[in-house]
């Protein structure tokens, strides 16, 4: 593989760390601010989260991209690492919606959470 193609792999790579980290970050912000009653600045951690997610699915089309479907890029450890992440953060994220409603609900005195 060329070295500028393995130097832009690497680099999508940590792209995609640093986004799906964020939304991470960003969800579990959101999920502390709706403990506490703060429900609109959860809501806006949460459109961050899905931003983040958002830019981390462009950095994994890239990396599909430079792949082209056909085993071109080796699958190392980082870019497991990096995968994992992203599945991790969608899932947070989706759950944290998910609990944020709940806590709204028993907020607002609502029997039918």
């Amino acid at each position: 593989m060329p070295e500028n193609v393995v130097l832009e792999f690497e680099e999508q790579i940590m792209l995609l760390l640093v986004q799906a980290g964020a939304a991470r970050s960003a969800a579990i912000g959101a999920l502390r601010l709706a403990r506490d009653g703060q429900f609109t600045e959860a809501q806006q951690q949460l459109a961050a989260a899905k931003e983040c997610i958002s830019a981390a699915h462009q950095q994994q089309t890239a990396l599909i991209s430079l792949d082209e479907g056909s085993g071109k890029l080796p699958v190392t450890l980082i870019l497991v690492h990096a995968q994992d992440h992203l599945m991790n953060a969608m899932l947070i994220q989706d759950l944290a919606g998910e609990i944020i409603e709940l806590y709204r609900r028993t907020a607002a005195g609502a029997t039918d959470a």
